[in-house]
């Protein structure tokens, strides 16, 4: 997986693409997490259109994620999920868990 970020609005765009199947992967978006906390930047969108497959670790990525920044009073939503990766959120019954979104944009509104 590689990771790009950047910011919008105030709002933190986190890019993967690729595979999110654990391993390194989850320091890294981690840690990507944690410098945007220190900043006080907590409101981030996870923007998953160019994400190929995600496994049950790339979901336990995503939720320790979200949880990291529900500590911090921050939030995290999820925009451009792919059909794939929305039927594994139905599945494990996550899509009450997460916000997701049509667009990037239309997350960012949502923090308005």
């Amino acid at each position: 997986m590689k990771l790009t970020d950047r910011v919008q609005d105030g709002v933190v765009i986190l890019e993967p693409k690729g595979k999110i199947m654990g391993g390194p992967d989850a320091s890294l978006l981690h840690d990507k997490l944690y410098e945007y906390i220190k900043q006080d930047m907590k409101r981030v969108v996870v923007d998953l259109s160019q994400v190929d497959w995600m496994n049950s670790t790339g979901l336990g990525i995503l939720i320790s994620g979200y949880t990291t920044l529900r500590n911090n009073d921050g939030m995290l939503k999820l925009a451009n999920v792919t059909d794939k990766i929305q039927s594994l959120l139905t599945i494990t019954k996550l899509v009450s868990v997460f916000e997701a979104y049509d667009t990037v944009d239309e997350a960012i509104k949502t923090f308005k």
